[in-house]
């Protein structure tokens, strides 16, 4: 089972993230961590995490500045999004020709 929630020091120890990076990604709310009332630091959900990395390339390997990294991650969502529904349609397609065709 993997990680849910991950502060950012677990998060800049694990992967050697700088911390000033992230706060420059949370200034640019390109990842969004919460809070919790009995803990002290912010936490990151799976999802910023993978978003966080995605732009730590993005950033260090690709030269791509904090607009591009947000244009990129958002496009990449909308491109899985699209993904999902195109999947959820070949679905629902698969079961109307099972119905009608028969078969298994």
């Amino acid at each position: 089972m993997t990680k849910e929630l991950w502060t950012i020091t677990e998060v800049v120890e694990k992967f050697q993230i700088k911390k000033a990076f992230i706060y420059e990604l949370e200034q640019e709310e390109i990842i969004c961590p919460t809070c919790r009332d009995n803990l002290k630091e912010k936490l990151l959900s799976s999802t910023d995490l993978e978003r966080l990395r995605f732009a730590q390339i993005l950033f260090e390997d690709m030269d791509v500045n904090l607009p591009g990294i947000e244009v990129i991650l958002q496009m990449r969502q909308n491109i899985l999004d699209m993904r999902k529904q195109f999947d959820a349609i070949l679905e629902d397609l698969g079961r109307r020709l099972q119905d009608k065709f028969g078969g298994p």
